[in-house]
């Protein structure tokens, strides 16, 4: 069905979507989720996002292709090329065959560039096929979908380069970390400083009242050796002579109560995991919901873990740390250290962060990982002075604002190129994008090679086909 539109590029119609495509049968063929397997002999292509569901080994179910299909996920909207024999998904999964008078990667391209109301989980297949679909001449679709082959290939790489971003920023924050509890993220600080090991030592003295014995100090459990080779991932230099403590030598250990409230009217935080940033100490307070008021404390013998006290996870994903800026309730998710006078808070959640691997090999697994009291207190950490304490923090924290400056940075370019595949799919289906292909080559635009023509051809050539007759008795006079 033709439809006239004065707003086309010459040589171009509209015609309703629903005429652009044959819909291939998949109702014996169909396979659900549950009866993929990781591997196997053929692919499943269902309506979801990722490009491959699974495998199955069944031959029958195969769908052969010899002209490139596209799929087209009825709930999800998806829009899939396919040009391999594959094995259709269940549920929602539409197998389209783009119409002879179209280019199929020109099909593709303008069916992505549809814009369809989201309607979440229920059927969008009836509102692509009331949707207007542009034709351009054949040699000019062949044109477009070239040029959006080679444009949007430069967009994906310049997102699989953004979308890794984030990953080469978790590597700098730990080499950050590990440089920081190590000791050479402030070597020049020490050598302008002329801070002397001995300094360090009578810090030492002065906490345990034991003096100095090889570099392993706490209480009970907490003074079991450090064996540096076994226990940390972290490199000593030689030049801090820093001393190992156990993290449990040097601070109070406030393990929570295991009951779980039943009223929750608002008051203190109710800290669980999921309120921990993965790169970041900060607790984001707004995203807590829920809280604990003075009543439901006492009545629940709830942990109310004071500012500035160091929470970590110990249940899941153990090992995240975070410095309290107000005061929260715990519950056995979480683990928490008050620190004394010579180790700072933030410091203390750092070196936590520089040895989740330290954490993840100390815990117990069934279904969940969990880290009893004992793994939790038994972490070896390097001892500096408060002065180097405090400006190993200021550094760690000025190298971390400057990654999340980049991370905003990403998210933004991300956002940009996001838009700009439908802003350069738009250009395309407009004309723009082969403006000056038309004007440099108008008879393949025109005339006999115009988009009507093509489709009155077609038309035409459809109408010619010789039918089967029926064959019958004449009736008896």
């Amino acid at each position: 069905m033709e439809i006239n539109s004065n707003l086309l590029p010459n040589g171009w119609i509209e015609v309703l979507t629903a005429d652009t495509f044959s819909q291939i049968s998949t109702g014996t063929k169909k396979v659900k989720t549950k009866d993929c397997k990781a591997v196997g002999k053929f692919p499943v292509i269902d309506q979801g996002q990722a490009d491959i569901a699974g495998f199955v080994d069944d031959e029958s179910k195969v769908i052969n292709v010899v002209k490139p299909l596209v799929i087209f996920g009825d709930h999800t909207r998806a829009i899939k090329w396919i040009i391999k024999d594959f094995v259709p998904g269940a549920d929602g999964t539409k197998v389209l065959e783009a119409a002879d008078f179209l280019e199929p990667k020109y099909f593709y391209y303008q069916l992505r560039s549809l814009e369809l109301p989201d309607k979440g989980y229920a059927r969008h297949f009836r509102y692509l096929n009331e949707t207007l679909f542009k034709v351009a001449p054949l040699a000019e679709q062949q044109q477009i979908a070239a040029k959006l082959d080679e444009l949007l290939a430069q967009v994906d790489n310049l997102k699989a380069r953004l979308d890794n971003t984030p990953k080469i920023l978790k590597r700098f924050r730990q080499s950050v970390l590990a440089a920081a509890v190590s000791g050479k993220l402030t070597e020049d600080w020490r050598i302008q400083n002329k801070l002397l090991p001995l300094e360090i030592e009578q810090i030492v003295e002065a906490l345990f009242n034991n003096g100095v014995t090889t570099g392993n100090f706490g209480k009970n459990t907490d003074r079991a050796p450090i064996i540096q080779d076994e226990e940390m991932n972290l490199v000593r230099m030689n030049s801090c002579n820093w001393p190992l403590v156990r993290i449990g030598a040097i601070c109070e250990c406030i393990v929570p109560n295991r009951d779980k409230p039943k009223m929750f009217s608002g008051g203190y935080h109710w800290l669980l995991t999921q309120h921990f940033e993965e790169q970041s100490i900060r607790i984001d307070y707004s995203k807590i919901e829920m809280g604990l008021s003075e009543l439901e404390v006492s009545e629940y013998r709830a942990k109310v873990i004071a500012e500035n006290s160091v929470v970590m996870t110990c249940v899941g994903r153990v090992g995240l740390s975070a410095v309290l800026s107000q005061k929260a309730v715990i519950n056995q998710q979480l683990h928490a250290f008050i620190p004394n006078e010579y180790i700072l808070p933030k410091f203390l959640a750092y070196i936590i962060r520089a040895n989740i691997k330290y954490y993840e090999g100390k815990a117990t697994s069934t279904t969940i990982s969990y880290l009893n009291k004992t793994a939790c207190n038994s972490l070896p950490i390097p001892l500096p002075a408060i002065e180097e304490q405090t400006e190993i923090v200021a550094r760690v924290e000025q190298l971390f604002a400057y990654a999340e400056q980049i991370e905003q940075r990403v998210k933004d370019a991300q956002a940009r190129v996001n838009h700009l595949t439908q802003a350069i799919l738009a250009k395309a289906f407009s004309g723009e994008l082969t403006a000056d292909w038309r004007a440099q080559n108008p008879e393949l635009i025109s005339g006999d090679n115009s988009a009507t023509a093509l489709l009155a051809r077609i038309k035409s050539e459809r109408e010619t086909v010789v039918k089967p007759k029926k064959t019958g008795k004449k009736a008896q006079a």
